[in-house]
C-alpha cells in the first residue's frame, strides 16, 4: 500500500480503529486456537479444519496490514476552513439530473468510507470528481457508461 492520504470522516476512521482492535485482540486469538485444535487431531496434510484456518490466518494478517496503512495515512476530513457553499469531502451535495424532476443526495467521502447505496459516493467517482469545489447553481457533466449526464447542484450542506 502506497503512502498517499487516505481521506476518511473521524466516524470512519474511528470504525477502521475499531476493527483492527478486534482483528488484534480477538479474532487473531481466535484462529491460533484452531490452528492449534487442527494440529492435536494429528495428519495435516488431508487436514480441512487446519486448512480454513491457516486460509483464515491469511486473511486476518493481510487486513490488519491494510487497516495498519489506512489508520498510518489517515487524513481526517476537515472542511471548516473551506468556504461553506463549496462541495468539498465531508459535505452532503444534492442534485438534479437536468430535465428531470429527481433530486439525489450524496456525501462525498474519501474512496475507504464509499459506499453508493447509502449515498456516500467517493471524491474519485465521476460524479464526486465532477461536483468537487462547486458551488449551487452549477451544472456539471459526467461521463457514466450510459453516455453524458449532466446535473445541477441544488444544495451543499
Amino acid at each position: 500500500m502506497s503512502n498517499n492520504p487516505v481521506y476518511l470522516t473521524q466516524e470512519g476512521y474511528e470504525k477502521l480503529r475499531e476493527e483492527l482492535e478486534y482483528l488484534e485482540s480477538v479474532r487473531r486469538r481466535e484462529i491460533a486456537e484452531q490452528i492449534a485444535e487442527a494440529k492435536a487431531e494429528g495428519d495435516l496434510r488431508e487436514n480441512a479444519g487446519y486448512d480454513e484456518a491457516k486460509n483464515a490466518q491469511a486473511f486476518v494478517e493481510g487486513r490488519i496490514r491494510e487497516l495498519k496503512a489506512k489508520t498510518r495515512n489517515a487524513k481526517i476530513i476537515d472542511d471548516s476552513d473551506l468556504p461553506a457553499d463549496r462541495v468539498a469531502l465531508g459535505r452532503k451535495v444534492v442534485v438534479q439530473e437536468v430535465g428531470t424532476d429527481d433530486e439525489e443526495s450524496y456525501v462525498i467521502v474519501g474512496s475507504t468510507e464509499a459506499d453508493p447505496r447509502n449515498g456516500r459516493i467517493s471524491n474519485e467517482s465521476p460524479i464526486g470528481k465532477a461536483v468537487m469545489g462547486k458551488r449551487k447553481g452549477a451544472k456539471v457533466k459526467v461521463s457514466t457508461p450510459g453516455g453524458e449526464i449532466e446535473f445541477k447542484i441544488l444544495r451543499v450542506e
